[in-house]
């Protein structure tokens, strides 16, 4: 399976960035390496969708499990750069009220 690439930026933020289409073949392994991300004490995780061109449903559960893993274990799940049609899916399904999304992956912690 493919692994998404991933990057931590200063006070143990770490970057994951999926590319092209959040859908059923490619969310069930976005959630299993958020909550890799998050069992190997990475809790607060920014997801980059500035190249995901797509998400539906399972790309949507994929995310809102990662926030839950992440919360429970004490951090957060942020959104950065999400594109057009990612925005419109979040709008649409109100998540845009539980996912918040920011311009860039470096200001998702900024000042947290």
């Amino acid at each position: 399976m493919t692994q998404f690439a991933t990057r931590t930026l200063a006070a143990d933020v770490v970057v994951i960035r999926p590319e092209g289409r959040l859908n059923m073949v490619a969310a069930p392994q976005l959630r299993e390496q958020l909550h890799g991300l998050v069992d190997g004490g990475s809790a607060r995780l920014v997801v980059d969708l500035a190249a995901t061109e797509f998400v539906d449903s399972s790309g949507l559960g994929a995310l809102v499990s990662g926030l839950k893993a992440a919360r429970q274990a004490g951090g957060d799940l942020r959104l950065a750069a999400p594109t057009a049609q990612v925005r419109s899916v979040l709008s649409l399904t109100s998540l845009d009220r539980v996912l918040r999304t920011y311009d860039s992956a470096e200001d998702a912690f900024d000042g947290d």
